[in-house]
């Protein structure tokens, strides 16, 4: 396995069509069909602010928004108490094909996952993806309550809360339970989270923090029981990114004092800062929000990959307010090729979390636009 997801041959009627994707997925750069221009563009729903979040039913899919995410990052205890982080993420993405055309094969949403280990001890990020239109009941994201599939990766969640979760990826095997430990976080204003000045630039967006994982992982034919803790996202949108944005910073942390930490900044095309964001809630429920006058980003060290050439700022020094946090990578080439399935590359990893120099806990760390401007 090499730090960068190698092909897989299409598996399935769910894969048929996955040329016709790679020209039309989310992230990628994609030429217009001069036909497809005459037709009516289907209108996405608009994410409004003041709507409330409803659970169970937002634990589902959003169809009729654009884009939509559940994002799993967390980090692994081996039985010999070694370290691992990581991450399992669907995507679904609606295309501008018109949602009234009847035939099953016609690609009106698509599911795409990644999936990923951090070993300090293979020294890089292993990997793999996976991307299908919708339909014939081997990829989708349905409404009510979480429960996305493609082919074999499947994330759902049970009757009792519970997140399970089996990934068969190339190179390693996911079996895990994340159970939640504390309600959802709320980001922003109450889920309205805004990703840019204008008020459409926002997400409908909770978080997971402080998921108990159990499960296992095998690797190399050897399956390992694992423990240890996880992080949820799951966020849907329409119009996402300010057209200067280049992509983002951001992190989510749970903190060993039982709060958790969740911030960002959007950043321009000339190195300025669109919008940051961070709110803090803490063991008790209560919810801080910085607004992006009080959040600052500060690299503390860069990592060039040799792969892209990308240079990405793996540690990071954030202030929310008076309060300064640091991040620490568990290893530095956590950098993920999607270029097969979201037509992205992004560096995506485990790291440890400061408090004003003092320990504070463990979480996942997201750089995005580093090669080249994000595009979703």
């Amino acid at each position: 396995m090499t730090g960068r997801a190698r092909p897989r041959p299409p598996r399935g009627p769910a894969l048929l069509a996955a040329g016709m994707l790679l020209a039309t997925l989310c992230w990628a750069d994609a030429a217009v069909d001069p036909a497809a221009e005459a037709e009516p563009a289907p209108r996405f729903a608009p994410v409004v602010p003041g709507t409330p979040l409803a659970f169970p039913a937002d634990f589902g899919a959003h169809p009729d928004f654009r884009t939509e995410w559940w994002y799993a990052t967390g980090w692994l205890e081996m039985p010999d108490g070694r370290p691992l982080g990581f991450q399992v993420t669907f995507f679904r993405a609606a295309t501008e094909v018109d949602r009234a055309n009847p035939s099953h094969f016609s690609p009106k949403q698509l599911i795409i996952a990644h999936a990923a280990l951090s070993d300090p001890a293979v020294g890089r990020l292993l990997h793999d993806q996976r991307s299908a239109r919708e339909g014939f009941g081997l990829a989708y994201a349905r409404e009510g309550d979480t429960d996305v599939r493609l082919d074999d990766w499947h994330l759902v969640r049970t009757r009792n809360g519970h997140y399970e979760t089996v990934i068969h990826a190339d190179g390693f095997t996911l079996r895990l339970s994340l159970a939640p430990t504390q309600p959802p976080m709320k980001q922003d204003r109450d889920g309205y989270s805004r990703k840019g000045p204008r008020p459409e630039q926002a997400s409908h967006y909770y978080s997971e923090p402080h998921l108990r994982v159990s499960g296992s992982v095998t690797r190399d034919g050897s399956t390992m029981p694992i423990k240890g803790t996880a992080w949820l996202d799951h966020e849907w949108s329409t119009a996402y990114l300010d057209p200067d944005a280049d992509g983002w910073d951001w992190v989510g942390a749970s903190l060993d004092d039982g709060s958790a930490l969740m911030a960002f900044r959007i950043r321009g095309k000339d190195g300025s800062t669109i919008w940051a964001y961070a709110g803090l809630r803490d063991a008790a429920g209560r919810f801080t929000l910085y607004e992006p006058g009080q959040v600052d980003f500060q690299p503390r060290r860069t990592w060039r990959s040799p792969r892209t050439g990308a240079a990405y700022p793996v540690e990071m020094q954030i202030r929310t307010g008076t309060t300064e946090w640091r991040l620490l990578p568990l290893q530095d080439d956590q950098e993920l090729d999607a270029r097969q399935s979201t037509g992205a590359v992004y560096w995506e990893g485990a790291v440890t979390v400061t408090r004003d120099g003092r320990p504070a806990g463990r979480g996942y760390y997201e750089l995005t636009g580093y090669v080249r401007p994000l595009r979703l």
